[in-house]
């Protein structure tokens, strides 16, 4: 069987030939240059097939399998990029239901699910700095816990707090700073007021109207924050 396959493609060779000898000039159809590069071309596939055919003889079938896997893995190499922007996405929106505060991109409008608390933790950057936070509604600014003004590189040896804030337990004090920038998913808003609260006053820094406001919307839907910028 695979010797008749090496034959009947040397056969094609020789009836080519014959088919450029005695061929009349003029007449329609394949010029002179393309079937002697035809010819070229059937010998390459016969002399490459005997090759293989011999190397591999008893293991024939064997070849073909991983000819044909190899194959499987190019098409899905060839398919993962073509739409590797897809994949992303997806990728991005399961991590998002996964790992708490884990924000899900999507063009303009970036997604956070709800934790298991009822709440919104929502995993920031403060310039730079990782910083986790919880969506406040009711807080009119950005507010940051001691610890991470200090991780973002606030200047707490300078700040004064001297800003009349409501808590939960009551009125306190906040130093009023201006962020760089704070970037949630693909948003990255810049000069973003904010307060930082003294140290032991606040556990986790909160995610207040002074981010939202600067938003083309935002709206909390079932189980899912959703942000969108201009």
């Amino acid at each position: 069987m695979r010797r008749s396959a090496v034959w009947v493609l040397l056969l094609g060779a020789i009836a080519g030939l014959a088919l450029l000898v005695a061929r009349r000039p003029g007449e329609s159809g394949l010029s002179d240059g393309d079937i002697a590069s035809l010819l070229v071309k059937l010998g390459f596939i016969a002399l490459l097939s005997g090759f293989v055919l011999t190397l591999f003889r008893d293991r024939f079938a064997q070849a073909v399998q991983w000819a044909l896997i190899w194959a499987a893995i190019a098409l899905a190499l060839v398919a993962g990029y073509t739409y590797r922007f897809e994949l992303k996405d997806a990728g991005e929106r399961v991590m998002a239901e996964l790992v708490p505060g884990r924000a899900a991109s999507r063009g303009k409008t970036v997604e956070v699910a709800r934790g298991k608390a009822g709440d919104f933790q929502i995993s920031a950057k403060v310039n730079g700095a990782t910083v986790a936070m919880v969506l406040d509604t009711g807080a009119s600014a950005v507010v940051l816990t001691h610890e991470a003004a200090k991780a973002a590189g606030l200047p707490l040896d300078f700040i004064k707090y001297n800003v009349n804030v409501d808590t939960a337990n009551g009125r306190a004090q906040a130093a009023a700073v201006t962020l760089d920038r704070i970037t949630v998913g693909g948003i990255v808003e810049r000069a973003v007021p904010a307060l930082i609260a003294p140290p032991g006053q606040l556990k986790v820094s909160l995610l207040g109207m002074s981010f939202l406001n600067r938003l083309e919307s935002w709206e909390v839907r079932g189980a899912k924050l959703s942000m969108r910028t201009f």
